[in-house]
């Protein structure tokens, strides 16, 4: 009697619910989720606002359009048939005022820099061949953004082949082609393969997401396990303690640029043309300062999900706005700046002059001391968020 009553109770404990009851239940819990995420005000603030900040990105930042296009050019006609073509090709609006230079060399240099995406030669013999049909133009263009280049090559030659000059040819021979010919080279990238522009600046990207997704939990995890306090009353001081959570990531962060390096070679045959050691220097302040943003953010969160949610809110903008899917330089007056204060901007202008441009480490100073500046500033914040809580 014993037996058949246990194995009775058994089989009463593995009942399925009633449908009522589980319903019920799952709406008690639903409710009290909503009702903990509306006292939220950080989480809902960011919900709020990021549908806004990527309409107006992707409206604005986002084109495959060139606009404000650097562009440098040697003239060594010097005459009012070459400033009229320069002013031609300035006044379709797609272009900066032009940077002159005085030497073939100094273009391409400025090409080899980033600091123009197009090098026009004009020859010195460019009014009376013109005044013949025979004028050429000689038109560099930076390959490393094939889209872009492309575009700009397009729009220089439509400009060519409309250029008249002002003497008009014989009755008994009409022209048999435009007076001016463009010839086109494109440099750092002659096949305009585009995958080589997204793949070099592939571990900037990887490394943003890794360093902010790692780091973002750091601080934020501590005080919800309730060991926030005893981790201040050490005899460490903040920043102590924040380089010491940083130190082991840096190391998986030059693992993972090791690998997408091989990977990227091997796979697709793009290795890097300049110094090994200058992307190793370049990589060490991008990822700690990529890692003391993801630091920082801890430090503002209340909770994990509002830490990983900020985070995320970071890293899209920054693969946009950086410089990594569409070239910075192409960007609108406004975006352009905001783009500047995103350690991934600076990184992916090393990675590209280093990769694609084969560019040593003088070539990188700026973006090194750029990403050492940021690094810096966000220890002073960091410093500044965790000091209120000592004692």
């Amino acid at each position: 009697m014993t037996f058949r009553r246990d194995r009775s109770v058994r089989r009463a404990k593995v009942r399925p619910p009633e449908t009522g009851h589980f319903f019920s239940n799952i709406a008690a819990i639903a409710y009290k989720e909503t009702a903990a995420l509306r006292h939220d005000q950080a989480f809902l603030a960011v919900v709020l606002v990021q549908p806004i900040v990527m309409m107006l990105m992707f409206g604005f930042a986002l084109s495959n359009e060139p606009a404000n296009v650097p562009w440098a050019v040697l003239d060594h006609s010097r005459t009012e048939a070459s400033r009229r073509f320069l002013d031609a090709v300035q006044s379709t609006g797609y272009f900066l005022a032009p940077q002159p230079v005085t030497s073939y060399d100094d273009g391409r240099a400025l090409l080899k820099r980033g600091r123009v995406v197009a090098f026009v030669v004009v020859p010195a013999d460019f009014r009376r061949a013109a005044e013949r049909g025979q004028a050429r133009v000689q038109l560099l263009l930076d390959g490393t953004d094939p889209i872009s280049a492309a575009r700009v090559g397009g729009y220089i030659s439509a400009v060519g082949a409309s250029f008249t000059t002002r003497r008009a040819p014989p009755p008994d021979r009409a022209p048999a082609s435009p007076p001016l010919a463009l010839r086109q080279r494109f440099v750092f990238n002659p096949t305009l393969r585009d995958r080589d522009f997204f793949l070099a600046a592939l571990g900037g990207m990887l490394l943003t997401n890794l360093c902010l997704s790692a780091t973002c939990l750091s601080i934020v995890g501590e005080r919800e396990n309730g060991t926030f306090e005893y981790m201040l009353a050490s005899p460490t001081t903040p920043i102590e303690i924040v380089l010491g959570k940083l130190m082991p990531y840096v190391a998986i962060s030059y693992g993972v640029l090791v690998l997408t390096l091989v990977a990227t070679g091997l796979v697709f045959g793009i290795w890097p043309s300049g110094s090994l050691l200058a992307l190793a220097v370049v990589t060490l302040p991008f990822v700690l300062a990529s890692l003391s943003i993801g630091a920082f953010v801890s430090t503002l969160a209340a909770t994990s999900a509002q830490a990983v949610f900020i985070s995320v809110f970071f890293i899209l903008p920054s693969f946009v706005l950086s410089g990594s899917m569409i070239s910075y330089q192409l960007m609108p007056p406004g975006v352009r700046e905001v783009g500047a204060l995103m350690p991934l901007r600076w990184y992916q202008i090393a990675q590209r002059e280093i990769i694609e441009r084969g560019a040593g480490l003088g070539d990188v100073l700026v973006p090194v001391l750029a990403l050492c500046a940021m690094f810096g500033v966000m220890l002073l914040l960091i410093r500044w968020r965790m000091q209120p809580r000592l004692g």
